[in-house]
Parts: structure tokens; C-alpha cells; sequence
């Protein structure tokens, strides 16, 4: 696996010229331009903003092969795995590849870590309907001449602004996504309900290990629930794990501890803080509550 420090190790590992910026590169690339990239799989020190139409070929982000629904948007953080295979584009796709040292100093810097969706998997992508798309375009032909542009003072400010602004779009067009996605969404919070019901006494069930079986990333997972039920999947398990006590412990057979522990709780006072902030009594005083 190769990984690129610099975006013009990256530029000359793949037989293009310098980029213009030594922290950022813009790439416009189609049928006739290939995007970069061999297809070897590599990591790098920068963030990567992508839209793309697949004619044909692989892109995969981590394990996870790119879904190829035409319009497509994706978002890959820095240090994360890529690989590109034979790609062909059905129409025109652009890259963004953003050096982390050229956020330092820039409220884009802590304004990155609240996109959720650079956490997602491709296959996970963010489809653009043909107006969105138009959006989306028009602020990457401002950063395109821009950053084609003299630079000045002002480059970095604007460029940066414009990238925010596509950024906010991506977060509103996947809320209209989970939406539009019903059906999908309905039977994602079902499955994620019968696996947690499912989990049994395997140990306290973690977003992270529902997301694996419901193969999808953590981040997708919860930010999907949220806009279905409002909750998100460590508000859900957390509920799941509440209501299972309350039952457990209007029975006389167990102890506090030995409830905790049959639910996946290795740490007594972490389950006694959390029935308590969710319910308003401690577990004793729950159990004794009910007993009487």
C-alpha cells in the first residue's frame, strides 16, 4: 500500500503535473481524461471530495466497493483506504483532494469534524438529483478558477468558503436522501431492532457491532436512525438496554449487579448512572419501587 505526505507525491506517483497548490489539487476528469490514481490501494494526509459517474470499473473505499447509481458524491477523510480499478467515467467528475495543513488557522479546520459523512463508506454515496447536481457544479467551477486564478491573499479564503459551501449542501442532500429513502430507512431501523433484540448475552452491544452486521458504517448507521426516529443508534441501544432492565428487575431472582451483568455491563456504577439519567431512579430504587 502506498501513502502519500504530499499531493505532489501523489500527482507524480500518477504521471500528472505539479498541482497548482501544494495543498490542494483540483482534477476535472471523464471519458477521455482519466481521474488519477493506479490501482494499487493508498492512503494520504488530505481529505477527498468527489463526484463521479461510473461508466465502469471499481472504486473502493476501506473493504467496501463504490455504488454505482449514476451522480454520485463521496467523501473520504485523510489516512483512510482507496483503491481505483479500471475506472470509466460516464460523464464529466471532479476531484478535490484537500491537504490537512491548508485548514490550519481556517474555521473550516473545526468545522470538517462535524460532516459525518466523511466517517460513511462508498457504497453509502450521496446521490444528487439533476438540480443538485447543477449546485454542486457551479460552486466547483468557482473553485476550479480560482485555484486556476494568480494566487493572492485572497485565494485561500475563497477557495475554502466555496468548499464549506459544498460541504453544507452534501450535509442538507443527505437529510433529503434519508428521506427520500424511506423504504430503505424503515427496514434498516427494523433489521437494527431484531439484531439488537437478537444480540443476547454476548457482551454490551456497541454501535460499531450492530453497524457491522447490518453492514454499514457507524456513522451511516446513526445518522440514518436519526432522521428516522430522531434517536440516534447509541440513543436507541441505550433505550433497548433500559427497557430490558425495568423488566428484569420488577422480578425478585436477581440482584442489580446480576441484571447488569446478564445485560453486557462488566462496570456496575456506569449502569447505575445510566438507568438513573434515563428513567429518574436509581436501579435500587427502581426495583424496590415495583417489589412493593
Amino acid at each position: 500500500m502506498i501513502h502519500f505526505k504530499t499531493l505532489t507525491d501523489m500527482h507524480r506517483q500518477n504521471g500528472f503535473p505539479p498541482p497548482e497548490n501544494p495543498l490542494l489539487s483540483i482534477i476535472r476528469c471523464n471519458g477521455t481524461v482519466a481521474c488519477p490514481f493506479g490501482e494499487q490501494e493508498f492512503t494520504g494526509d488530505f481529505y477527498m471530495i468527489a463526484f463521479k459517474k461510473l461508466r465502469s470499473g471499481v472504486i473502493r473505499y476501506g473493504r467496501t466497493t463504490y455504488d454505482h447509481e449514476n451522480g454520485s458524491m463521496f467523501f473520504v477523510k485523510p489516512r483512510q483506504v482507496m483503491q481505483f480499478r479500471d475506472v470509466q467515467m460516464e460523464e464529466d467528475a471532479f476531484m478535490i483532494l484537500l491537504h490537512e495543513d491548508l485548514l490550519t488557522g481556517h474555521t473550516l479546520f473545526n468545522e470538517l469534524k462535524k460532516y459525518t459523512f466523511f466517517e460513511y463508506e462508498t457504497n453509502e454515496a450521496l446521490h444528487l438529483s439533476p438540480r443538485e447536481e447543477k449546485i454542486i457544479w457551479e460552486l466547483f467551477d468557482q473553485i476550479e478558477a480560482e485555484y486556476r486564478n494568480n494566487e493572492d491573499e485572497y485565494s485561500r479564503d475563497i477557495i475554502l468558503t466555496h468548499i464549506s459551501s459544498i460541504l453544507k449542501y452534501a450535509q442538507r442532500f443527505y437529510k433529503r436522501q434519508f428521506i427520500s429513502r424511506t423504504t430503505l430507512s424503515g427496514v434498516t431501523v427494523s433489521k437494527f431492532q431484531e439484531v439488537l433484540a437478537a444480540h443476547g448475552k454476548e457482551g454490551l452491544p456497541t454501535v460499531g457491532l450492530m453497524a457491522s452486521r447490518l453492514h454499514l458504517s457507524p456513522r451511516y448507521l446513526s445518522d440514518l436512525l436519526k432522521a428516522e426516529t430522531g434517536k440516534t443508534a447509541i440513543e436507541l441501544i441505550h433505550l433497548f438496554l433500559i427497557g430490558e432492565a425495568k423488566n428484569l428487575l420488577r422480578g425478585a431472582d436477581q440482584t442489580v449487579a446480576e441484571i447488569a451483568y446478564s445485560l453486557g455491563f462488566e462496570n456496575l456504577p456506569y449502569f447505575s448512572r445510566l438507568f438513573k439519567k434515563e428513567v429518574g431512579l436509581s436501579p435500587q430504587q427502581y426495583k424496590k419501587q415495583h417489589l412493593n
